[in-house]
């Protein structure tokens, strides 16, 4: 065996384990959605609940992280009801369609999912 094929029987190999990789991490819905929800609820504390202001909304901002946590098994539910997975093996992109009360916007996201770990790659606000 000469050197040319050594080079490409190793780099085949490392495609495959790659490959196999990436199969084997390709997180799954629930996995998303755990992500999704506390992203969403850690950007509605830190954001949205500072954004309040005079009169009722000085109240519900001095109560909103509380109110965010007694909700985020909702807004689970939500992000569960409101996404989309398209599962490629490798890899899985998650599309997620948000509407919101006011005064929180409305969003879509769209994520990638691989070797267990999540991208997000587009926030649309509208």
């Amino acid at each position: 065996m000469n050197i040319l094929h050594l080079v490409k029987l190793i780099g085949g190999v490392s495609v495959i384990g790659l490959g196999t990789s990436m199969v084997l991490t390709n997180p799954g819905q629930n996995d998303y959605e755990s992500y999704a929800t506390d992203t969403l609820t850690s950007y509605l504390k830190h954001e949205v609940c500072s954004q309040a202001s005079g009169g009722l909304a000085s109240f519900l901002a001095s109560h909103c992280k509380t109110l965010v946590d007694t909700g985020k098994p909702h807004i689970k539910r939500v992000i569960a009801n409101k996404t989309v997975r398209q599962n490629y093996l490798l890899f899985s992109i998650y599309e997620t369609e948000l509407l919101l009360p006011s005064p929180v916007p409305n969003y879509e996201f769209e994520t990638i999912g691989a070797f267990q770990q999540f991208y997000t790659y587009q926030a649309d606000k509208f």
